[in-house]
């Protein structure tokens, strides 16, 4: 049953990243479609972005009064139709808008998942079945681009929004077969409008969490800002083609993936805050051969990815053990803590790829800079968030 759920879950998970990277070697097709600058094109996936970071705000307290599992079936509905809307766009803006409820109805999953695992498990058994989803996850990402890239050159940008559109109905099955209900009816929270506002500033006034939010959050902008960048970085940094994106995301994916196994193996030997700090120290030295190897070197592969393998999995080394430390100051609400923890991670993947992004893509050197920029923002929340105490809050 573990693995099942692990699956079930990564599957959920997977929802989001696959709209976001699948469509990526297509952002030139589109745009010679619909006669589109680039900055418009990002926004395609900048307000998709901004719109799933929007609803992680809520997934998480509709599942702690209506039950985990309706929350996430009526999400992925909204899912199919807008990945429809998305295959049959007859405009651009009508794109838009089919990419924005994709947006609203992407994040379920990842949230409700933390909080899925959060029923189940405690401690430790919780840090390694989080690994263990990150690490089955993990996959999407690597496999999204470079799918992407050949159904772009095979059948055109349309067949990635039916592609979509087919993962979204085989998820919708497989929640209804095999995913039964975590939170019993007893433990659900009323849907008062007043309570849940009073529920959001309790976690929002709660400086820690919103430390170590921060301090995830922008770790993670590091990797947004090479997701952001990916089709510049490929096509016109490396001049490589649309069927190429594995040279970016393989790196990237493998070391998430290896970082979250490691993780999930390290829960029951090291302590969390001694896995925080290894991961910091490894993060640096990536950061710092990614900007040494672009200030002396014209960027080429391999060599322009291998600090971004390294940097990926020290990060995923820190993901679980950061998650639970935030979610952990709210045992009571963990569906709601894990929105705001989501919200607020997603925000700043939002504005990193969003609009930090496209001021980088243009310069290798420029975006090895802004991944160390990322790291520092990281380390100062995390450093000034141990000054906070546990202040556990429920």
């Amino acid at each position: 049953m573990k693995l099942l759920l692990t699956l079930l879950l990564a599957g959920l998970t997977m929802v989001g990243p696959l709209a976001i990277d699948t469509y990526l070697p297509s952002f030139p097709a589109i745009a010679q479609e619909f006669n589109a600058s680039p900055m418009a094109i990002q926004q395609t996936l900048s307000l998709f972005l901004f719109t799933f970071a929007f609803m992680m705000l809520f997934y998480g307290t509709l599942s702690d009064s209506f039950g985990r599992r309706p929350v996430i079936l009526w999400s992925l509905v909204l899912y199919v139709l807008a990945s429809l809307g998305g295959a049959l766009a007859g405009s651009f803006g009508f794109l838009l808008g089919a990419r924005i409820l994709q947006g609203l109805a992407s994040g379920a999953g990842s949230v409700i998942g933390r909080a899925i695992v959060q029923d189940r498990f405690d401690g430790m058994a919780a840090q390694k079945m989080l690994g263990n989803i990150m690490m089955v996850f993990g996959l999407a990402p690597a496999i999204a681009p470079v799918l992407g890239g050949w159904l772009q050159v095979a059948f055109g940008w349309r067949s990635i929004f039916w592609f979509l559109t087919a993962f979204g109905v085989l998820m919708w099955v497989a929640v209804w077969r095999w995913l039964p209900e975590s939170l019993a009816p007893e433990k659900r929270q009323p849907l008062h409008l007043g309570d849940i506002a009073r529920n959001y500033w309790m976690v929002l006034k709660h400086r820690r969490f919103l430390l170590l939010s921060v301090a995830l959050g922008a770790a993670f902008g590091g990797f947004a800002l090479y997701i952001g960048s990916a089709a510049y970085f490929i096509m016109h940094i490396l001049h490589l083609p649309e069927t190429a994106f594995a040279w970016l995301f393989i790196p990237l994916i493998s070391g998430h993936v290896l970082g979250a196994t490691a993780s999930g193996k390290l829960a029951h030997r090291l302590a969390p805050p001694a896995l925080i700090r290894l991961s910091f120290g490894l993060m640096a030295v990536s950061a710092a051969l990614n900007v040494a190897y672009n200030w002396f070197f014209t960027a080429t592969v391999p060599w322009a990815v291998l600090p971004l393998f390294l940097y990926s999995f020290s990060l995923a080394l820190a993901m679980p053990p950061l998650t639970l430390a935030g979610m952990n100051l709210f045992p009571n609400h963990s569906g709601l803590a894990a929105s705001m923890q989501s919200f607020l991670q997603m925000m700043l993947f939002a504005l990193v790829s969003g609009l930090v992004a496209p001021l980088l893509f243009g310069s290798a050197l420029h975006l090895a800079l802004g991944l160390a920029a990322c790291l520092v923002v990281s380390y100062a929340a995390y450093f000034l968030a141990q000054g906070q105490g546990a202040g556990v809050t429920s």
